[in-house]
């Protein structure tokens, strides 16, 4: 489904993120999740692509499956780094003859250990993909005369590779420039973060939508991974004493996170925020346990 097609149908929308399971076991416990979580009726579904392309072959095929065997609709990730315009084609002609709307386009990080290419393939930047995109949209090889819409990320707390927070932003502005048509944020824990952020995009030029990216804490584990993987996170002071309460019991810890990551939703939700990503590890669970402390059923009842 086209984004303006979703945007339309649900003004502010509520949607899940997915990435590719590596064994049958993770892809049966995956599709019992998708089953479970598609009762809440998400305007849409996102699937990730792993560094430098290493998923690829999983993300594809993940995708073509939740499209073939559920009603949602289906974002892929795509990420350009290391990859060719060849490779990105293929992949672009594939999703439309799936009839496939909508494209994440994501520079990516680069596969690291001895597997590691130098290449860095044909395109640098994001915005570079998102280019490439309305180019084969102009070509009309798209069943929809409008082509793919194309969502890219945001980074309220600021990029890594980025310590200049002027020219992050310039960098958002030229992908939004080149075509993109919504934003979803990297997780954060302070919604003041991301109100600023907001803000911060209006003052730029920025006139897309913008949907806050929420995970909850489920684990002091999880909690100790999130902070490698999306390097720079913040974790509040309150967040943090609270976590410190519960001590090493991961079912306090667990619902420390569902109550903050609850009230984070709820509060966006109140601010009128475009929508809401809610990163959900493959599992069903702390997902529908947001929605239940919001007492709603489905999406529909969540952005009424």
């Amino acid at each position: 489904m086209h984004f303006s097609d979703i945007l339309r149908e649900q003004g502010t929308t509520v949607s899940f993120e997915f990435f590719p399971p590596r064994s049958e076991k993770a892809s049966g416990d995956l599709f019992r999740s998708v089953a479970e979580l598609q009762l809440l009726k998400p305007a849409f579904v996102s699937i990730t692509y792993g560094a430098g392309g290493s998923t690829r072959q999983l993300t594809h095929d993940l995708v073509l499956r939740v499209r073939e065997r559920t009603k949602l609709a289906v974002v892929p990730h795509l990420t350009c780094l290391g990859h060719s315009r060849a490779d990105i084609a293929s992949l672009l002609d594939s999703y439309a003859s799936a009839g496939i709307g909508t494209i994440m386009a994501l520079r990516g990080d680069p596969i690291k250990g001895p597997s590691a290419s130098a290449d860095p393939g044909d395109f640098r930047f994001a915005s570079c993909l998102v280019k490439f995109i309305q180019e084969f949209n102009e070509q009309g090889s798209h069943p929809d005369p409008r082509g793919f819409a194309v969502g890219v990320a945001g980074y309220p707390e600021g990029h890594h590779a980025t310590p200049n927070r002027l020219r992050e932003m310039d960098y958002l502005k030229a992908k939004v420039d080149a075509g993109a048509s919504f934003i979803i944020t990297q997780l954060f824990f302070d919604n003041r973060d991301f109100y600023d952020f907001r803000e911060r995009c209006h003052l730029a030029g920025i006139r897309v939508p913008i949907i806050a990216g929420v995970m909850p804490i489920t684990s002091l584990a999880g909690m100790r991974k999130m902070a490698d993987l999306a390097l720079g996170v913040r974790f509040p002071a309150p967040l943090l004493r609270a976590v410190a309460r519960a001590g090493e019991d991961d079912e306090c810890v667990r619902r420390v996170g569902l109550h903050w990551a609850t009230e984070q939703c709820r509060d966006l939700l109140d601010h009128r925020v475009s929508g809401v990503h809610l990163y959900t590890l493959n599992k069903s669970t702390a997902t529908r346990e947001i929605y239940a402390n919001l007492g709603v059923k489905d999406s529909t009842a969540l952005v009424g």
